[in-house]
Order: C-alpha cells, then sequence, then structure tokens
C-alpha cells in the first residue's frame, strides 16, 4: 500500500537509512539535522548508540536498527534474508505509512531491491529506472537534464528504453515543469541505425509514439550541452557515463588548481579566477544533486551517493521531500495515463508486462 502523504500543513517524513554512508555516521547526522532545520520530519533507522546526537525536539526520530546490508552481499538474497536491516525497515515504514518517503545511500542495489519489494511497482511498469539531474555548467536555461536509467536495470530491452522515456518525460513535465520535454536516446551516432538492436527498435517505437516529443539520437559529447531534456540509456551505460562526468569533473578541476599553482604568474591568474572556479566546482559536485530518483514505484525512494557528504545527506532529503510534496508519483501516473502510455507506448517491444 503507498504512502498516504504528510498531513495539511506538515512537510513529509523521511526514512532515512543510518547505514551505509562511506565517510560515517558523522555524515548523516549533520545532513539529516540540517535538513530537520527546515521542517522535513526525518525517521533515522540505524545504531541508536552511533546516532545519540539526533534529537527528537529537531523532528528526528531514531529507530534501532542494527544490521547493515554490505556492498558485497547480493541485493535479492540479502533484502529477503535480513528483515532487520535498517535499508530494509526504512522501506517498510514508508510502505506501512510512517513515513512518506525513502533516503539511502548504502548499496544501490540493495536500496533499489528493498525499496521495490516494500513499495511495488506502479501499474503497468516492468522495470523501475534511477533518474538523475545531470549538472549542466555555466547553464542558466532552465532545469538540469534528466538522464534514465543510471544503475537500476543493467541490461534493457527496447521496450524497457520506451517506458523509461515515458516515465522521464511525465516526470520532466509534472515535477520540473518543462512544459514539452524533448527526448532522446543515447547512442553511438545520431542516425537512426546507430547503436545496439535495442537502440534501433527503440528508436523505431519512439518515433512513432504518441505523448512524446521524440527528438532522436544523442551522443556523449552532447549530453553538457543540453541536447535534450529527457536523455534514456541503460543502466550499464548511465552509470558509467555519470561516474565518468563525476571524474572528469573533479579531474579537470584538479588539473586546473596544479596550474594554477605552477609559476608565479599562474598564481596570479589563479588569483584573479578562484571566485569563478570554485563556482564551476560547485555547479559539478555531485552532493549538488543529491542523488537519484527511483521512477516507476508506488512510492518516493532516493539513492543518494555513497561518498556523499552532510550536503549531499541534506540534498537527498530534500529531493524526496520535494518530489512527496510535489506529488512525483500521482502525477508522473497521471500523465502516463493520459497518454495511454501504457497501452501504446510501454508495451511496444517489451515483451508484455
Amino acid at each position: 500500500m503507498p504512502p498516504s502523504g504528510p498531513a495539511a500543513g506538515e512537510r513529509p517524513a523521511v526514512a532515512l537509512d543510518g547505514h551505509g554512508a562511506e565517510q560515517g555516521a558523522d555524515v548523516l547526522i549533520q545532513g539529516a539535522m540540517e535538513a530537520a532545520a527546515e521542517g522535513i520530519r526525518l525517521r533515522v533507522f540505524g545504531e541508536s548508540s552511533g546516532l545519540a546526537a539526533l534529537d527528537e525536539s529537531d523532528g528526528i526520530e531514531v529507530i534501532a536498527a542494527s544490521e547493515a546490508i554490505g556492498n558485497d552481499e547480493e541485493p535479492v538474497a540479502a533484502v529477503r534474508s535480513h528483515p532487520e536491516a535498517s535499508v530494509v525497515m526504512a522501506a517498510a515504514d514508508v510502505a506501512e505509512g510512517g513515513s512518506d518517503a525513502l533516503v539511502s545511500a548504502g548499496p544501490t542495489g540493495a536500496t533499489m531491491t528493498a525499496a521495490l519489494f516494500a513499495l511495488r511497482r506502479s501499474q503497468g511498469v516492468r522495470r523501475p529506472a534511477l533518474t538523475v539531474q545531470l549538472p549542466v555548467p555555466g547553464d542558466a536555461g532552465g532545469p538540469p537534464p534528466i538522464v534514465l536509467d543510471v544503475g537500476a536495470n543493467t541490461e534493457a530491452r527496447a521496450g524497457d528504453l520506451v517506458q523509461f522515456a515515458y516515465l522521464g518525460s511525465a516526470f520532466s513535465q509534472a515535477v520540473l515543469g518543462v512544459e514539452r520535454p524533448s527526448v532522446a536516446l543515447l547512442s553511438i551516432g545520431e542516425e537512426a541505425g546507430k547503436g545496439t538492436a535495442q537502440l534501433v527498435e527503440a528508436h523505431e517505437t519512439l518515433s512513432a509514439a504518441p505523448g512524446l516529443h521524440f527528438v532522436g539520437n544523442v551522443e556523449g559529447r552532447d549530453l553538457l550541452a543540453r541536447a535534450a531534456d529527457v536523455v534514456v540509456t541503460d543502466g550499464f551505460t548511465g552509470n558509467v557515463v555519470l561516474k565518468t562526468l563525476e571524474g572528469t569533473a573533479k579531474a579537470v578541476g584538479d588539473a586546473v588548481g596544479s596550474a594554477a599553482r605552477s609559476n608565479p604568474v599562474a598564481a596570479v591568474g589563479g588569483l584573479l579566477l578562484r571566485p569563478a572556479l570554485a563556482g564551476l566546482r560547485h555547479e559539478m559536485d555531485p552532493d549538488n544533486t543529491g542523488g537519484g530518483i527511483l521512477l516507476g514505484l508506488r512510492g518516493v525512494a532516493v539513492v543518494a551517493h555513497g561518498s556523499s557528504g552532510p550536503a549531499g545527506i541534506a540534498n537527498a532529503i530534500r529531493l524526496a521531500a520535494r518530489a512527496v510534496e510535489e506529488r512525483a508519483v500521482d502525477r508522473t501516473d497521471e500523465l502516463l495515463a493520459a497518454s495511454d502510455a501504457t497501452r501504446s507506448g510501454l508495451r511496444a517491444g517489451s515483451g508484455g508486462l
């Protein structure tokens, strides 16, 4: 049963997995306190002793959950065999109505599995997709484009890609406010016949799909050029792309810093450029997005970066709360139904849902 939402005048309650953040409990505590200061209510599932700094008077409740699922465990087996694990308990809390949304910085596979088992798929959805906003440096042209899937499904059929296109377009319109989102497939060339057999088939289906503004294929070099509002790919490719962009941003920033320190003249230039470079580094920092949201579920689940700092945890909580407040799930489902996507678009080439 999906969560019913917060009462009138209240901000959402977010179930936060108290395990899994690579930088430790202090990061979770700081991020939770930052988000709670804005009125977002939190139910944190984790070790009570390690989370003792969290105060119920700040709108934060700690629920004891000593078990955690590790990166080396197979997600489905781990979720089924560890009902007392923090992420499993947090997901169940959302399904039971104790909280309105789930946030976890723990292992991505375990978070997605726990969310899928507890919240279940939306009507007609075969596979949920992990979706992120892609920061475009120096761009003020509206909401950042979104990319999906970035890790929920390492392989995708043509029908799955068509489904992701509908999910991404509906989310972009309903929650991000893009009036007529442009949708593209990520491929190795702009031509319709380029890419894998799945991409070619998806391209053919999307070219005639009702209710979508499909603009064809885009290449990797187009991702930061706002070539489309919604970029669709399989989870393996999307995850590699996302981490490559994150690594590139860090490498370029470090290289510029090293060059600015290479000699006295460069150091003077570096001082002049420091404000602009700091702004660019901030724009490209993964902590600013807060993580990815799983589209295609009956509730809100956000997968935060495992390496998140306090700002990343706080932003993941904010993203989850905003998705609840904007009725992301309901409005996405409504737009899908209005476009008749389940019958005419999602089923095409999917092998049945």
